[in-house]
């Protein structure tokens, strides 16, 4: 694995967590919480297969 696969893996869930605080702590709606982790996990499995 490449270092920029690497990276995609460690961030990926940090992104992900990071927005389900945000949820519950009442910043962000449930539609808003699903679009930033499908956008996250679709950018992050896109690039990880063009590396």
């Amino acid at each position: 694995m490449t270092d920029a696969q690497v990276g995609l893996l460690v961030a990926t869930p940090i992104i992900i967590g990071f927005a389900l605080t945000l949820q519950r702590m009442g910043v962000l709606q449930r539609g808003g919480t699903l679009s930033a982790v499908a956008a996250s996990v679709i950018i992050a499995g896109i690039l990880f297969l063009q590396q």
